[in-house]
């Protein structure tokens, strides 16, 4: 099952894959995703267990070890007592561009902050923001493909998602001339992704 925040990191763990083992080497895996489970790298990082049963037919006993490297080159848990209170901060500087686009976006920012504390769906948003329908479409679209939304189906009406952020707050500091970007995430969120399970 897909996770939201598996969706944000896909692109830069796929880049932190071709990093580590080279090209030659990622196309041999993405060649040997699509023979088996018929997915490219990104698709599979997003289905996670697929990749590991490749990386595993690869590298054995080191599939493991290669995962938790390609993790921890995009990000890092900031642990804390709490466990409410982790942070994850984003180590890619493409990911951190992601967010803070999204969140210069006065409509997206918005949209954002209305589905913080619960989900709700997509009329509600455009109603709560007052934003019109063919914007909020597009950045509800844009919001979703990158992670930063993710849909929810409740038992009763599962044809009309809500949608909810991953995560609970969102941190921008600059630290040695670079901007760094941590993220709090929902508890929902941690414990479901995958990528997570990797460096935990």
């Amino acid at each position: 099952m897909e996770n939201s925040l598996d969706n944000l990191l896909a692109p830069a763990l796929r880049q932190s894959v071709e990093d580590n083992l080279g090209k030659v080497t990622l196309n041999k895996i993405e060649q040997r995703l699509m023979e088996k489970h018929g997915l490219g790298v990104v698709q599979a990082i997003k289905e996670f267990s697929k990749l590991d049963s490749v990386l595993q037919e690869f590298f054995g006993a080191g599939a493991h070890g290669l995962e938790s490297r390609f993790v921890q080159n995009i990000i890092k848990i900031e642990k804390s007592k709490k466990e409410s209170e982790n942070w994850v901060i984003l180590k890619d500087q493409s990911l951190s561009k992601i967010i803070l686009d999204s969140f210069a976006d006065p409509e997206k920012k918005v949209m954002m902050e209305a589905v913080m504390d619960q989900p709700l769906a997509l009329s509600a948003i455009l109603d709560k923001c007052q934003i019109s329908q063919v914007s909020g479409h597009d950045k509800l679209t844009h919001l979703v493909d990158n992670g930063l939304l993710v849909p929810v189906f409740d038992t009763e009406n599962e044809n009309t998602p809500k949608y909810q952020t991953p995560f609970s707050n969102v941190k921008m500091d600059i630290e040695k001339k670079s901007m760094v970007v941590k993220i709090q995430l929902q508890k929902i969120s941690m414990q479901q992704s995958a990528l997570l399970q990797v460096i935990q």
